[in-house]
């Protein structure tokens, strides 16, 4: 029996299912790139290994990205030019190092965040014996399903942050945008109604130089509005010597 405080071994079910997690390498990174930057990753993979590479850009810009796959050879498997996101599967032809890299060169100010998925191996049977030709146990029909489900349901979880991620950007890009946009409403307000105010004082005080010169010259002289505009009234004096 196990001291108290201490845990025992794990049971030979859970073991197996450990081990058969950490068989197959999976990489998930999200890293920014600067604009007129390019980031390339590397992984060593074994010829006839089915691979998946998904990336999606999460932040900047038109949150488009330059993704480029290479095997050892500088084969180019896969080229995508200004994509949001996408998926690539392909199996490996040779052994050795496959580069893919991400490249924001196109973008002059704008810096980007980009999440990616790179998959190397599928998972192997979570059993030893699971292909076998007699029935599973009920145990292990139990594990299997089990393992399954927390599968999909950690895909989910990735797809529901990413998503939650790029939807908080764009919200607080709008809002900053919407921020400025007042400003920007309040200072022409601002400026409007000193300038309309400088105009109805320079138009009255105009006129009453008018009237006081008519009236030391001696001339009669008749007033008729001609209009009236955003509470300004324009007049016509006519004059008689």
């Amino acid at each position: 029996m196990p001291p108290r405080g201490s845990r025992g071994p794990l049971p030979p079910l859970l073991l197996v299912a450990a081990l058969a997690a950490c068989a197959a390498r999976a990489s998930e990174i999200t890293f920014e790139l600067p604009d007129n930057a390019k980031q390339c990753f590397y992984e060593e993979i074994a010829q006839g290994t089915k691979c998946t590479l998904e990336f999606q850009v999460i932040t900047g810009g038109h949150y488009d990205v330059d993704c480029r796959l290479e095997d050892p050879e500088g084969v180019v498997l896969y080229k995508e030019m200004k994509k949001q996101y996408d998926s690539f599967t392909f199996t490996a032809s040779r052994n050795g190092t496959y580069k893919f890299c991400f490249s924001n060169e196109f973008s002059t100010f704008t810096h980007k965040t980009v999440y990616f998925d790179f998959q190397v191996g599928e998972d192997p049977p979570l059993f030893p014996s699971e292909n076998r030709v007699t029935a599973l146990t009920q145990m292990e029909s139990a594990c299997v399903s089990i393992h399954e489900a927390l599968k999909s349901v950690i895909d989910y979880q990735t797809h529901f942050r990413l998503r939650e991620a790029q939807g908080r950007s764009r919200a607080e890009d709008l809002n900053t945008r919407v921020a400025y946009w007042s400003i920007g409403e309040a200072i022409i307000l601002l400026v409007v109604s000193i300038g309309q105010q400088l105009m109805s004082t320079t138009t009255c005080s105009g006129l009453y130089t008018v009237m006081k010169q008519v009236v030391h010259f001696g001339c009669k002289s008749q007033m008729k509005t001609l209009f009236s505009f955003d509470g300004i009234h324009y007049y016509l004096l006519e004059f008689e010597y």
